[in-house]
């Protein structure tokens, strides 16, 4: 027989799977497709969807089902209260000003990231991205967190991602991604050259606190306005501005 609270976790992390998929969709789902990715039955998916409707986590539009404005008073209460964003805040501003490149932190989230601050450079980006957009660990900024991922959960982003092709064309294999990420631990940051965005490079560090990563720092910028000269710079001024934020953090 299963424990009440042994039920009531299994309880939970369905909702949290359920909520997952509606967090990561960027267009209504019917009750059959949040049920496939949530890898749970129709009817449990069904009672699970009325209490997020209920509290607000969850919407029902004509065509399905889209994630709830409730949402949106915990990533206000987060922003309000994390420390990390507001340390962070003025090293982006003097990061932004003194390379010209748009400066941004993330932090993990299972295996994704998602942006907390961003400070616009001298000449915006072509794309918009907003606080609190999801984005992937094995590219870009991303692999600056990914390095140092716990063995287990490394392996873990490894066989669900590869292989996978770059925006460039680049083909990726689980090889290629492992070494990848293990020159980025050895180097201390990540140079991402038209990996997630076409003609955009990036280069990102992590924010590490004693043994505690807490997140990653990135500049971002058109490829055409950044030469290879440029890069030992940004390299170098990016790794600072990371560490400035950790000695800021308690």
């Amino acid at each position: 027989m299963t424990s009440a609270p042994a039920s009531a976790m299994r309880s939970l992390d369905r909702a949290f799977d359920v909520l997952g998929v509606l967090e990561d969709t960027r267009q209504p789902l019917r009750l059959s497709d949040v049920a496939r990715r949530a890898d749970l039955h129709v009817a449990t998916t069904q009672r699970i969807l009325n209490v997020l409707l209920e509290r607000g986590w969850a919407a029902k539009e004509d065509i399905g089902y889209v994630a709830g404005p409730a949402a949106l008073s915990t990533a206000h209460a987060f922003l309000v209260n994390n420390r990390l964003s507001q340390v962070a805040l003025p090293v982006l501003q003097e990061l932004a000003a003194s390379t010209g490149l748009t400066a941004s932190l993330y932090v993990r989230v299972g295996l994704a990231r998602v942006l907390i601050a961003r400070v616009q450079g001298r000449n915006p980006l072509r794309y918009q991205l907003p606080i609190g957009e999801k984005l992937p660990l094995h590219l870009g900024a991303g692999k600056a967190l990914a390095a140092w991922l716990p063995e287990t959960e490394t392996h873990t982003l490894i066989e669900q991602r590869t292989p996978f092709t770059r925006i460039s064309g680049e083909q990726v294999t689980a090889e290629d991604l492992a070494a990848d990420l293990h020159r980025i631990k050895q180097d201390g940051y990540a140079l991402s050259l038209s990996e997630r965005v076409l003609d955009v490079t990036a280069v990102s560090a992590p924010v590490h606190r004693a043994e505690h990563l807490l997140g990653a720092l990135s500049v971002t910028g058109p490829s055409g306005e950044i030469t290879e000269t440029d890069h030992p710079r940004l390299i170098g001024e990016v790794r600072r501005a990371a560490d400035a934020v950790a000695a800021r953090c308690p």
